[in-house]
């Protein structure tokens, strides 16, 4: 059995294997320690100027509590109600007061959730993307994001130090710290105040979107919400499934097979793919074609400045195109770049007047609202930017490159020995190769990976998943030929270590 690490978003682990109930319950009563310690001191994970706008706009208001109050939730992987169970009796038997979801959730109702109860924090049941065997534990602060890597740090350093509490199920029933409630409804409701809900009803043209749930928490929700609008919504994959049959729930390319072939054949003007638990975004063009996160990104930013006339900052992490760039120089936005994993843009976001934040995983977050990721609301921002603009995807998607550049982005997950991790990295960043594809390689990014960037502006990166064992190698180029060439590029280095 392998000692409990955290990665970058969280714990991930095999189910069986080492995502046990017994480590569960380790894991629960380290969490149970850390927001005991913090709500008997300042708070790190509770932090009231975080939550402010987000309360004003649901009318709540702040208020002090005697003992910390935990907001647990579950996808739809195997055991994972049982593990959210197990998680809620550790915290009852510590004398924490729990809301557990009635049902599987979305990582975003949760987190809303957090904010909307005025909570210490959440624990969410989920192994986002991972494959079916696989679950795990994302922790959350007050302000509804992932706890930033102090914090994570801190509770792996309280792992085991104190005996687990637990009570059995029912006398956690009748401990009086224990309140099972529905996170959608409300959650529902606010999405609805910040999406420009008359605009999708009053739109002349009825716009035909296919909706990819992959199995997840992402469920019926979108179409849900868009009943009452012109705006037509199929919906597949919207079934809970524990196996993810003959996928991974995370919307990339080979996981979108049926999706593809569904737009090649059908009417739809947009497809939207939502991962296991809807924390993160994909789409599809009409022709079946692949929309990076990172222009999924690009487009809502320039519907924002345009149609919503806000400002702010963006941030991109070290893996998101250049295109963000460019859109950012050309509208004088302040521009910011952080290592992988969503922790960083939210914290950033937390400090600073932020617009919007992205990660090219798909994971986006946006001013004015929760300090975390979001794969509905981010499918409802692009739908409501069809309704705005009066034109296909297509049609934008080209005005978008035309004025901005043409970015071309591709990237490629490998399993990589163990024995041979360290020693990629480290010969990267101390011999890092001088051209690439012919190109001169003139900048070197050291902080995530290793992000090798052509005089041309192509770039090839190379780092370690934080909750994989594989080596992911991203490209971005002027074309697809090129970008497909420097992955190639990329995987001779790996190999030659």
């Amino acid at each position: 059995m392998k000692a409990i690490k955290f990665g970058t978003d969280g714990w991930r682990a095999e189910i069986a294997k080492d995502f046990t109930f017994e480590n569960v319950e380790i894991v629960a009563q380290a969490i149970a320690d850390y927001f005991k310690q913090t709500s008997q001191s300042a708070n790190p994970a509770y932090a009231p100027s975080s939550e402010a706008k987000l309360l004003r706009r649901t009318g709540k208001a702040s208020a002090s509590r005697r003992k910390p109050q935990i907001i647990v939730g579950y996808d739809t992987r195997f055991l994972s109600p049982e593990f959210a169970q197990t998680v809620s009796r550790v915290l009852v038997a510590n004398n924490i007061k729990v809301i557990l979801s009635k049902q599987s959730c979305s990582t975003p109702a949760l987190s809303f959730s957090i904010v909307n109860k005025k909570a210490a924090g959440g624990v969410m049941i989920s192994a986002s993307h991972n494959p079916f065997y696989f679950n795990g534990i994302k922790i959350k602060g007050s302000f509804g994001g992932s706890l930033e890597s102090d914090a994570t740090q801190q509770i792996e350093r309280l792992l085991k130090k104190n005996s687990v509490k637990i009570l059995d199920w029912e006398k956690c029933k009748k401990s009086g710290n224990l309140e099972i409630a529905n996170f959608l409804s409300d959650y529902k409701k606010f999405i609805k105040t910040y999406v420009d809900f008359r605009l999708l009803k009053s739109s002349k043209k009825k716009w035909k979107i296919l909706v990819d749930s992959m199995f997840g928490t992402g469920d019926v929700v979108i179409g849900d919400l868009l009943k009452d609008t012109n705006i037509k919504v199929t919906t597949i994959h919207g079934e809970q499934n524990p196996l993810f049959p003959g996928i991974n729930p995370e919307p990339i390319p080979k996981n979108l097979k049926e999706t593809v072939k569904l737009m090649k054949n059908g009417d739809y003007d947009l497809a939207v793919i939502t991962d296991g638990d809807a924390d993160r975004i994909g789409a599809l063009r009409p022709d079946g074609k692949f929309i990076t996160p990172s222009l999924i990104l690009c487009l809502t930013l320039v519907h924002f400045l345009k149609y919503r006339k806000w400002t702010g900052g963006v941030v991109k992490t070290v893996s998101s195109s250049s295109l963000v760039e460019n859109i950012a120089q050309r509208y004088e936005l302040k521009l910011y770049e952080t290592p992988i994993g969503f922790k960083h843009i939210s914290a950033l976001m937390q400090k600073e007047d932020i617009l919007i934040g992205g990660e090219e995983s798909g994971g986006i977050g946006y001013k004015n609202y929760l300090f975390e990721r979001d794969g509905i609301l981010s499918a409802l921002l692009l739908i409501e930017m069809l309704c705005a603009e009066k034109r296909g995807i297509l049609e934008i998607i080209k005005d978008i490159e035309k004025e901005f550049g043409r970015f071309r982005y591709a990237r490629i997950d490998i399993h990589y020995p163990q024995e041979k991790k360290k020693k990629l990295i480290a010969n990267l960043k101390k011999n890092p190769p001088q051209r690439l594809i012919g190109k001169e390689v003139v900048k070197v990014k050291k902080y995530d990976g290793v992000k090798l960037i052509c005089d041309d502006r192509s770039w090839l990166l190379m780092r370690f998943s934080g909750t994989e064992p594989i080596l992911r190698i991203y490209a971005e180029a002027r074309s697809e030929k090129r970008a497909k060439e420097m992955l190639e590029q990329g995987k001779r280095i790996a190999d030659a270590i």
